[in-house]
């Protein structure tokens, strides 16, 4: 439920769940918790103010009272919760609530309160503890065996079980007074150099040192003992010392800790004078190992201590210790090859930072770049984030932070701390392998179909019907296709209400599985027959899992879904036709649908990822599309050929292209800084022009000539031969497309910097500013406000925080506004009284305008 990018940065996440939500019950495992880090479960997830009621501990061994009293304020009220149980009883079987005396404790705990037991069974639920004989054991250690009456699960290929089964856990413990104690796994129970050693006891006692965060403990080639390490960034000294470690392991530890109880004193006096002298980062290896070396007998201290910035998880948030295997190996190899280089480092992530954005070879990565200013967003941002480590082979909990909050020199020190400074592998094959582009058309699926009378009808009409079809897409985009000889429409009538306060409600919604950053496009069929008029709208939607869904504006219905090759960022196009829906992929494909049924007409391969909305040519049916190859293609449906295609100088084609059709000129940019000026027809080039930093944002023409806003804060307007006209600074990157009003004397985008800017077609000048709750990513749209009473113009505008917003064009008064749960990238588009937009919570919304009652008519 909660976003990759979020669970992957321990700041947002505590933020997200403790201050923005106020979460009451957290069920997790120790590693996972420990991720948070010192500070935040102090000030945070466990302060004296926390929302946290419970706090449930399971899927690994509990941390001891002395650790889980260095994570919580001494003031904080949370009930932790110790819970034990095995997956073939269907999970939980045990549970112990810590005392809060133990909590709260303030001198170092007995050896009877040094470990937290596995607790009372609940209910139905036998534990009984074995020996290996099969001997019940009372007192002594022995593994855990769970069962009872209504407690069975069928297991591989089980066909039925006998009640009252018991399962062996493979869990080993100590039963003391009535209670269990985990030792450790069976199989973390082994032989070495002749002695017992118990991995899990050499684990807990290390976390229990004051330098140490967390730790894994493990076993590599059957003989060398390793201890992967993640250095504690708490200056609190007291968490745990080697005298509480000692107490905690003696006497329940089969690794023969027990011996070392006459050197407590001399242990206790090494503790203090380290703690006076203290140690500094190059040095914490010797100084775990000597301590270690002190607590430990000689075969249970770890031949290796890898220092690592956290331990590496699975999807279930345990240790991964396969994953912390192969870091080792990995720097080992490293470490015998050549000492680090960190110039290798910063050519390797200057390329991945250049392939997240799609910026070409040339483009230089300054020192001080910060992500998001360069064009990135937060998809982008985890997706290089995932590159990165991916390439450098060890776990960075920071990184993403760094990555959305930082400079590219703060990336760079970040990566050069979790690797040690130990060299790359070569970098150029060491980076991802570009993704293979299938032969192949991808198998699509046609799911959840359901064919309406609407749809029926569609097929059976009349031939004496005649209809009128609409398409109106992003920043206020209209384009009628096949309008009647003979006006027949049925006409809007609508009372005038002077100044009316408009609403703004929900309608309805519906799923896609992932986020939507793609804008909406409807579909307006108007059909009049000799029986009746009616209207029929679809909007059609493309989504991150792969779906393009086909919804019917009044009710939200679904009229068909199809699953695509890959994520869908692109916004669709229709056909001149007005029968094809055309959206592009990031499998590099270019799709044609059937806009009734949702079934491929055609398939076009580019040669990468496809995030450009299509520009259709109303007079020869032509549709141009950007590809991230760094081309724009002229593709002809009816043939189903490509035309031409132009390459556009340099860098990947994110936004769409524009067609003024008057003019035969269309309009194209790059993420190369290009913008282009081609002929429709053939793809010659009349006229480019290019400027240091990408274009995200798509270009619109008016009669003035051409506008597009760009990364470096600045809206630009060309005329049409290709000289710069005007521009206008704003505070932040321009991603947002401009959007012309209907008489072409102005022009709105928005900024990162959080402002609507309302400007002058002719010369740039500031008409009227409004400022959002948040970044404006998307485009506004400029829609007729008679349908809901007003004269003029109305904009619909979105910012990031998830607030769509209306406003007056006249003056950019907000007129009304509503907030969804979700980030906003998609851009709104207006029918009537019908506002549709794309979330990153992964619905789309329609949301409906209306007229407050309470206002006052002429």
């Amino acid at each position: 439920m909660v976003p990759s990018m979020i669970k992957k940065t321990p700041s947002r996440l505590a933020q997200l769940l403790f201050r923005d939500h106020e979460t009451t019950v957290l069920q997790v495992t120790p590693t996972l918790l420990s991720r948070f880090g010192h500070r935040l479960l102090k000030q945070e997830v466990l302060s004296p103010g926390s929302s946290l009621r419970v706090l449930a501990l399971g899927g690994e061994a509990c941390p001891s009272p002395a650790v889980l009293r260095s994570w919580r304020h001494e003031d904080n009220k949370t009930h932790i919760y110790n819970i034990y149980g095995i997956t073939e009883v269907s999970c939980w079987a045990c549970c112990c609530r810590v005392p809060q005396s133990l909590l709260q404790a303030r001198d170092p705990p007995s050896s009877a309160a040094s470990s937290v037991p596995l607790g009372t069974p609940l209910m139905d639920t036998l534990v009984e503890v074995r020996d290996e004989h099969g001997c019940v054991v009372t007192e002594g250690e022995g593994q855990v065996f769970i069962g009872g009456e209504d407690r069975v699960c069928l297991l591989d290929e089980e066909q039925a079980v006998v009640p009252g089964t018991m399962r062996a856990s493979g869990d080993w413990v100590n039963v003391k007074d009535a209670q269990l104690y985990y030792l450790g796994r069976r199989d973390r129970l082994i032989k070495r150099h002749g002695k017992r050693v118990n991995l899990d006891g050499v684990q807990q006692l290390i976390v229990s040192l004051p330098q140490v965060e967390a730790c894994a403990v493990g076993l590599s080639g059957g003989s060398r003992l390793l201890a992967f390490v993640v250095a504690s960034t708490s200056g609190d000294q007291t968490a745990a010392s080697p005298l509480t470690s000692v107490q905690q392991c003696e006497g329940k530890s089969p690794s023969g800790l027990g011996q070392y109880q006459d050197h407590l004193p001399s242990l206790v006096k090494h503790h203090h004078q380290e703690e006076e002298t203290g140690g500094a980062d190059g040095d914490l290896r010797r100084l775990i190992v000597d301590r270690l070396s002190l607590l430990l007998p000689s075969y249970s201290v770890p031949d290796t201590l890898v220092l690592i910035p956290a331990l590496s998880l699975t999807r279930h948030g345990k240790v991964d210790m396969e994953a912390l295997m192969r870091i080792y190996h990995r720097q080992r190899h490293r470490a015998e090859s050549s000492q680090g280089d960190v110039s290798q480092l910063k050519q390797t992530l200057q390329s991945l930072w250049q392939e997240a954005l799609g910026f070409a070879e040339a483009v230089t990565i300054d020192e001080e770049s910060n992500f998001l200013l360069s064009g990135g967003d937060s998809l982008k941002a985890l997706h290089l984030c995932e590159d990165i480590l991916s390439v450098v082979g060890v776990p960075a909990p920071q990184l993403l932070e760094v990555i959305l909050d930082g400079t590219f020199s703060d990336i760079l020190r970040c990566v050069a701390r979790a690797t040690l400074m130990l060299p790359l592998e070569n970098s150029t094959s060491s980076l991802p392998e570009a993704k293979k582009r299938q032969t192949d058309a991808p198998p699509v699926v046609l799911v959840k179909r359901q064919r309406t009378q609407s749809e029926s009808r569609v097929a059976e009409r009349p031939q004496q019907e005649r209809r009128a079809v609409k398409v109106i897409r992003r920043a206020g985009d209209v384009m009628e296709i096949n309008v009647r000889n003979e006006e027949t429409s049925k006409n809007l009538q609508t009372e005038k209400w002077g100044a009316a306060a408009l609403g703004l409600s929900l309608s309805w919604s519906s799923d896609t599985g992932r986020c939507v950053d793609a804008s909406p496009v409807l579909l307006v069929h108007e059909r009049t027959d000799h029986r009746s008029d009616s209207t029929q709208i679809t909007v059609f939607i493309g989504s991150h899992s792969h779906r393009i869904q086909a919804l019917d504006l009044d009710t939200g219905s679904l009229v068909w879904e199809r699953v695509l090759g890959d994520r869908i960022e692109a916004s669709a196009a229709m056909s001149h036709c007005g029968t094809l829906v055309v959206i592009g992929c990031y499998d590099g494909s270019v799709y044609f649908l059937c806009a009734a049924s949702g079934k491929t007409r055609w398939t076009f391969e580019t040669g990468d990822a496809v995030k450009s909305c299509p520009a259709v040519d109303p007079h020869t049916g032509l549709v141009m599309v950007g590809s991230h190859d760094g081309h724009v293609y002229a593709l002809n449906p009816k043939l189903q050929q490509c035309v031409w295609k132009r390459h556009c100088g340099g860098g990947a084609v994110f936004s769409s292209p524009w067609l003024q059709p008057t003019l035969r000129q269309l309009y194209v940019a790059s993420l190369g800084g290009h913008l282009l000026c081609l002929h429709p027809d053939s793809g010659e080039v009349l006229w480019s022009v290019r400027r240091d930093v990408p274009f995200f944002s798509s270009p619109n023409a008016s009669s003035g000539g051409v506008a597009i806003g760009s990364v470096d804060g600045n809206i630009c307007c060309f005329s049409n031969t290709g000289k710069l006209v005007w521009q206008f600074p704003t505070k932040g990157p321009v991603f947002s497309s401009p959007c012309v009003t209907p008489d072409q004397r102005r022009l709105l985008c928005g900024s990162h910097d959080g402002h609507l800017y309302c400007l002058n077609c002719a010369d740039g000048s500031l008409v009227w500013t409004f400022r959002t709750s948040g970044k404006v990513y998307s485009s506004p749209c400029v829609f007729d406000g008679a349908a809901v009473g007003r004269t003029g113009d109305l904009v619909g505008l979105a910012s990031t925080d998830g607030t769509v917003w209306i406003l007056d064009g006249l003056n950019g008064q907000t007129l009304a506004s509503h907030t969804l749960p979700g980030e906003l990238f998609s851009s709104p588009v207006v029918y009537e009284q019908s506002l549709v937009i794309g979330c990153r919570n992964d619905s789309v919304y329609c949301l409906k305008l209306s007229v407050q009652e309470e206002a006052e008519k002429d």
